[in-house]
């Protein structure tokens, strides 16, 4: 093996190792849920917005809550137990609207009224289709093996459940709620066991059996981890709340055969925490079961692939890619890693949605990192290189005569710009992208290059510098790279005729396809910088500065058939162009309060 190859593999492998055990350092995996991993934050954080995404509820879920007006209702917490015993009877109390389960995701631990005790447990039993919540109380305890001892961490030691007449009349299931690291609740536990060896399975899981009428063993499984993954499907908040006040005040609520979840919701009552759907606000207890619940509906379920499978990948995949990397240009080794990252990124999507959980950060944060380094290598080589050769080239010829070589070089690359006054136009095509979700992509194809055609003849035959396509939007400018007579006026007659030119593809596609399609245009005038904007790789002919960066907002803001442009377009134009001032009634950003706006009426006749 030539020694350039062994030096490349070895510094591959090295590379990719260090990297692997970076992202896999410290992590523990008592439940193979926690890790002390540094980069936990960022790759749960990138995970959570990768995979987390509303979807439509099926309803079948009813959330009633302890909320405010139930507190201004009955008055503070916590109430007599024969509120819920008389909630329970009203909700059952119509055969054709009864719900099938319902949960009371509350504690009722210890006695209080004999009365109102011995009522609750009868209205809990009376149906056959009560479940209320029991916990268990974790700690360390002190396991004895002869003479030796051991500590074991973090186990159920006792647990809090109903009253007794309560326990005996009802079905329980736990609450136990498990956070991650980073106070995020991403996973539920399927079961607790208690010191005595019983296994309580979650409120959630009792719940949905109840539901279905039998017992599910593919979530009552012991083999398999005792938490797991949430799939929420809602944000705080999604779910219609009803409120126990609304059930005592005779609310019509349709319960007949659904799943009620009974419990706070609010803020002064606690059991909020936060969840991977939405960082910024708080979700309820009681929707977090509902989401957990609705999982099991959908038949979701989630599998976490293992630290150590991922790692391995990782380690695989860095290794190949620096290996691949080496000694590639700038633009091959950009597109590989762009291309690349996107696709893992799309393979994590994909697998998530198969029922996969993977580190959302590991592999597309090592290729960046690979990239970096192939790129740092690859400009140290070819600097050196340029060095050696410079060196080399210097005994040949003078010094003196290579260094204005150089400077030559350097200069020729042609980046920059100057400032000049022009004319901006774009614009947008509105309705395009409602009338792309009903076309086939040959249609929409079609429809979008009809309007480009449009739009760049337009330009054209007013002499304009057609910049840019963004999407289904054109970018425009008069006044360089060659100083233009008139430039003002041929940008608004080029909008004009776009705005004209429309109606008659709109006719047609209101024809082919039943829908309409128009423009909205923005035009400026003012100083720019226009020259080449780019880097050595890649540059392009535009121009930036604020007064694009008007137009493209005048654009916007500009309605369907409409076309907006400021007050230096309008006197650059008095006495030749129609023109009605809006005044300063549409706020643009970046603009200082009493920044004119006109709608371009026609040409004067």
């Amino acid at each position: 093996m030539k020694k350039s190859t062994i030096i490349r593999l070895v510094s591959a492998i090295g590379a990719a190792a260090i990297i692997t055990a970076a992202f896999a350092f410290g992590t523990l995996y008592a439940t193979d849920l926690t890790s002390a991993n540094p980069l936990y934050r960022v790759d749960t954080a990138m995970s959570d917005a990768l995979f987390m995404r509303e979807t439509p509820i099926s309803g079948e879920v009813v959330v009633i809550g302890l909320d405010a007006l139930a507190l201004e209702y009955f008055g503070p917490f916590p109430w007599p137990r024969d509120i819920m015993a008389m909630t329970l009877e009203m909700l059952n109390e119509d055969p054709e609207n009864r719900p099938a389960v319902i949960g009371i995701d509350l504690l009722y631990t210890g006695d209080s009224d004999a009365d109102a005790d011995a009522y609750l447990a009868e209205a809990a039993g009376a149906y056959g289709n009560v479940v209320v919540a029991m916990s268990g109380v974790f700690g360390d305890r002190i396991v004895t093996e002869g003479e030796d001892f051991r500590i074991e961490k973090d186990v159920i030691v006792s647990s809090d459940v109903p009253f007794p007449a309560l326990a005996e009349s009802a079905v329980t299931g736990h609450v136990n709620a498990v956070l991650d690291e980073d106070g995020v609740m991403r996973h539920a536990l399927r079961y607790i066991t208690l010191p005595d060896g019983t296994v309580k399975y979650s409120l959630d899981i009792t719940l949905y059996e109840r539901y279905m009428g039998r017992e599910m063993p593919d979530l009552r499984s012991t083999d398999k981890l005792p938490a797991f993954y949430i799939p929420y499907s809602a944000k705080p908040g999604a779910y219609e709340i009803a409120s126990i006040a609304d059930v005592f005040d005779g609310a019509e609520l349709d319960l007949s055969g659904k799943i009620v979840l009974i419990g706070p919701y609010d803020a002064g009552l606690g059991d909020k925490m936060l969840t991977p759907i939405d960082h910024g606000i708080e979700m309820f207890g009681v929707e977090v079961h509902a989401n957990v619940i609705e999982s099991f509906l959908r038949g979701i379920q989630k599998s976490e692939i293992s630290a150590a499978l991922q790692a391995a990948v990782v380690f695989v995949c860095l290794s190949a890619s620096l290996i691949f990397l080496w000694d590639r240009k700038i633009l091959t080794a950009t597109l590989f890693w762009f291309g690349i990252t996107v696709m893992v990124v799309v393979i994590e999507i994909l697998a998530f949605r198969r029922g996969f959980v993977t580190h959302a950060l590991w592999l597309p944060l090592g290729l960046t990192i690979i990239y970096v380094v192939s790129v740092a290598l690859n400009y140290i080589r070819a600097a050196m290189e340029k060095r050696r050769v410079t060196g080399t080239f210097k005994r040949y010829v003078a010094p003196e005569i290579v260094n204005e070589i150089l400077r030559e070089g350097t200069d020729a690359l042609g980046l920059g710009g100057k400032l000049v006054d022009i004319a901006v136009l774009f614009v947008d095509i509105r309705g395009f992208t409602p009338m792309s979700e009903i076309l086939t992509p040959p249609q929409v194809v079609e429809v979008l290059n009809s309007y480009l055609k449009l739009t760049s003849v337009a330009i054209m035959n007013n002499s304009g510098t057609l910049d840019k396509f963004i999407g289904d939007a054109t970018m425009a400018f008069w006044g360089a790279p060659l100083p233009q007579d008139d430039c003002v006026f041929k940008a608004i007659k080029t909008a004009l005729e776009m705005v004209e030119g429309s109606k008659a593809l709109s006719e047609e596609l209101a024809e082919r396809f039943g829908r309409t399609v128009s423009f909205g245009i923005g035009v400026h005038f003012g100083p720019a910088v226009v020259g080449n904007i780019g880097a050595e790789a890649r540059m392009d002919y535009t121009a930036i500065g604020d007064t694009v960066n008007t137009a493209a907002r005048l654009e916007s803001n500009a309605p369907a058939g409409t076309i907006l442009c400021s007050r230096a377009v309008a006197d650059a134009l008095e006495g030749r162009v129609r023109f009605t001032s809006l005044g300063d009634s549409i706020k643009l950003k970046g603009k200082a309060e009493g920044f004119e706006i006109l709608t371009v009426d026609g040409l004067v006749d």
